[in-house]
């Protein structure tokens, strides 16, 4: 089992649910997320801040904006991970910078609450 964590833009959200929903994904979770990428800031300015400089601090704070995104978490079983990361990418992306990210976590196990089911039975 994989969980499956994707970062992409609030305007596309429908669109991801439903290409999930067609990929055989019905089962997720969406969270509303705020955050930036490393484009969106000049990296002498962060280096400045993280040295606590505080003329670098106030410019970050100014520039250092963080954008509204959605957090896509899905927990998958092995064989649907590049499913599911091959529709997210392709549902998402433009080619501009804030497409957004996807990141796959190993999973060593999952429970169903209700019935005690665990691995892949809890999944399906």
């Amino acid at each position: 089992m994989k969980e499956v964590i994707a970062v992409v833009r609030i305007n596309m959200m429908n669109q991801t649910k439903q290409a999930l929903t067609d990929c055989g994904i019905a089962a997720f979770f969406a969270h509303e997320a705020h955050g930036r990428g490393k484009g969106f800031v000049n990296p002498e300015i962060l280096e400045g801040a993280e040295k606590g400089y505080e003329e670098a601090a106030t410019l970050l704070g100014e520039k250092g904006k963080l954008y509204p995104k959605r957090m896509i978490t899905a927990v998958v079983d092995d064989a649907m991970v590049g499913c599911v990361v091959d529709t997210i990418i392709n549902t998402n992306q433009t080619g501009m910078p804030g497409d957004g990210k996807v990141f796959v976590v190993p999973l060593s196990d999952a429970v169903r609450v209700r019935t005690g089911e665990t691995g892949k039975a809890s999944i399906s």
